[in-house]
């Protein structure tokens, strides 16, 4: 799927997560709930995971999510260091 085609709430997340990780390199949202915006699958590549361990990672994005959390059922994070 392209960029252009994210749903609605792809882009909303997307959009968070980029004023949330201004440094990532790469953030990919994903609604693996079929369209209905109830679960998400979001990768994220960021210079700010660097020296952290996965659960702050995902505490962090867990964090810059807060307000969207409440409305899903369900989210799957992938957190990684841009390579040297």
């Amino acid at each position: 799927r392209g960029f252009s085609s994210q749903s609605e709430g792809e882009a909303r997340v997307s959009r968070v997560l980029r004023e949330k990780f201004p440094r990532a390199s790469s953030i990919r949202v994903v609604d693996i709930s079929g369209g209905c915006g109830a679960m998400y699958e979001i990768h994220i590549e960021s210079e700010d995971f660097r020296e952290k361990r996965t659960v702050q990672q995902h505490q962090m994005v867990n964090q810059a999510l807060s307000e969207e959390i409440k409305s899903m059922h369900g989210l799957r994070i992938f957190t990684s260091t841009p390579k040297p």
